[in-house]
């Protein structure tokens, strides 16, 4: 999302007029028949399509119509690729017209992609921007597809959207908005530090968050490239378990031209008939609310119905040492391509934190220890700040520390198969709260300081008779920030509103070991199949409340 001032603003109404010109054109009436495209998974479309009963050119005409109905409710879309993703269809109905073959995995499937991904020229069109939120990157079309972009038109995919971020593009949440509002058939998001996961968990849509090395990543726009402290790492997010599945087979182990990731297929996964699951319902930073916690519980107690064994645990804390690494420049590379641009709110406390003199945040980490008696909150404040390369690569080595006692203390201790986990303390956060209370990731960036594989299926909704706070929430209890549960749970006006919130999505991580995202993909079929039919997935949109499927 692009923030008009003096500077920018012929740069942006440009771009603003060229979306609105292509949305349009497009006729937003959808025909019954055009309903059942929308209401098939991506597997399903390839399927019909290699039947002979659709064509790629129809799903994908029902496709465009739908996000442009999400997007003026959402906001949702940057970049429209309508007419190269038009021709492309119609390539592939002639292709499978003449041969009677699909032309592989993804024949069909109308793609929507964060905009970080680059999309290239074709015939007579160029290629287009991936801004990111800067006005300096726009107008700066791409000359070369991502490699996994290319991958996914090789395997028949047709990308005709590119998706919504905030400025610096730190969460993925158009690509999850269109895709709970039937808007894509399937998506592909990013993730740094919760960027796979919390969207699609405010939503009610699923993900994966593979490890690094699953998936490749080149070509794909990002405002600190070379940074290597924590791995950025590139997945799916879809409407089904099943096109989670589609997407893994067809992109893991494909060639990466840079290298980084691997060449290791897809591998069917045999579970074993009685897993293990270690489950909690607090970081010790901020503690689930009513709501987030019945998820893991109900998914807890729906396993063990099925005979699958489940221990609580305490995981540690891993946000001091992603803030840390993450602010080591005090995000300058990050914020060097604003120009003209005013920075996002979103982002002022963490960068003016970041960038506060050393003495004055030692001064509010004492404050917190001493006075507010929150040593959780103190030492998040202190971690924040530019550092020499020693202090870098002592907190690097703290990273590698933590990832080799939590195999110690966690998998190898317990022995379990997986992990159920919170996406975040609350179901959702209202418009604008996302500017002080970014400490929420808290429960996202464990699993990109350890590097693992995390994937976020919806469990229910939020029902205000079952999920009111109670004195287990309005009385200080856990080792969690007292600051930032007091602002959360205990306040006069607490940001955990259940009213507000009635009927909204609940989610939950599961979380496997380095290099068994299959094994994770398989554990997500037990648990979906354990908790059993819920109104979540293609279709599921209607009647929804759209409002509340913010973008920032």
């Amino acid at each position: 999302m692009i923030f008009s001032t003096t500077g920018n603003k012929a740069t942006i109404d440009r771009k603003l007029e060229e979306r609105s010109k292509k949305l349009a054109s497009v006729d937003v009436n959808l025909s019954p028949d055009q309903e059942a495209y929308l209401k098939a998974t991506a597997s399903e479309i390839v399927s019909f399509i290699a039947d002979g009963k659709w064509t790629a050119s129809a799903v994908l005409e029902a496709y465009i119509q739908r996000s442009v109905q999400a997007q003026e409710a959402t906001n949702c879309v940057t970049e429209i690729m309508f007419d190269e993703a038009r021709l492309r269809a119609k390539e592939l109905d002639v292709d499978f017209a003449s041969t009677g073959k699909i032309r592989g995995p993804f024949h069909g499937i109308p793609f929507s992609l964060k905009t970080r991904l680059t999309v290239a020229h074709l015939d007579d069109y160029e290629g287009f921007d991936s801004t990111i939120g800067f006005t300096q990157w726009a107008n700066k079309p791409a000359s070369e597809h991502a490699t996994l972009v290319a991958q996914i038109i090789d395997a028949g995919g047709v990308p005709f959207v590119k998706t919504n971020v905030p400025q610096t593009m730190f969460a993925s949440g158009g690509e999850s908005a269109l895709l709970a509002l039937d808007g894509s058939a399937l998506g592909i998001g990013s993730d740094i530090g919760g960027s796979l996961r919390m969207p699609p968990a405010y939503c009610g849509v699923y993900s994966l968050k593979p490890g690094s090395g699953r998936v490749a990543l080149g070509g794909a726009q990002d405002p600190n490239p070379t940074f290597e402290g924590i791995k950025c790492v590139t997945g799916p997010i879809a409407r089904s378990l099943t096109d989670l599945h589609l997407f893994c087979r067809t992109i893991f182990g494909l060639e990466d031209p840079t290298g980084i990731a691997a060449p290791l297929p897809y591998r069917e996964t045999q579970l074993p008939t009685k897993l293990k699951f270690g489950y909690y319902t607090s970081d010790e930073f901020i503690k689930a609310s009513p709501a987030n916690k019945r998820a893991v519980l109900e998914t807890v107690d729906a396993l063990r119905k099925q005979g699958h064994e489940c221990v609580e645990f305490t995981p540690p804390g891993a946000l001091v040492i992603f803030l840390a690494l993450t602010s080591a420049d005090s995000y300058k590379k990050m914020l060097s391509h604003l120009g003209p641009d005013p920075m996002d709110a979103s982002l002022r406390l963490a960068v003016y934190g970041a960038r506060a003199p050393r003495f004055l945040t030692a001064l509010v980490g004492w404050v917190l220890r001493t006075f507010l008696k929150d040593p959780k909150a103190a030492d998040v404040i202190t971690s924040a700040g530019s550092k020499s390369y020693l202090e870098y690569s002592e907190w690097v080595g703290r990273r590698q520390q933590y990832a080799l006692d939590f195999r110690k203390k966690v998998w190898d201790q317990y022995g379990f198969d997986g992990i159920i986990a919170p996406v975040q303390a609350m179901p959702q956060l209202p418009h604008g709260a996302a500017t002080n209370y970014s400490a929420l990731c808290a429960a996202t960036v464990l699993y990109n300081v350890l590097d693992i594989p995390a994937g976020v299926l919806p469990v229910t909704r939020v029902d205000p008779e079952k999920d009111a706070l109670t004195e287990e929430w309005t009385k200080r209890q856990g080792e969690g920030s007292r600051f930032m549960e007091d602002q959360i749970f205990r306040n006069s006006k607490p940001l955990y509103d259940v009213a507000s919130m009635k009927g909204m999505p609940v989610a939950i991580q599961v979380v496997g070991k380095r290099w068994e995202e299959e094994k994770v993909l398989a554990m997500m079929d037990v648990v979906d199949g354990a908790l059993g039919g819920r109104d979540f997935g293609p279709g599921a949109c209607k009647g929804m409340k759209v409002d509340v499927l913010v973008t920032e």
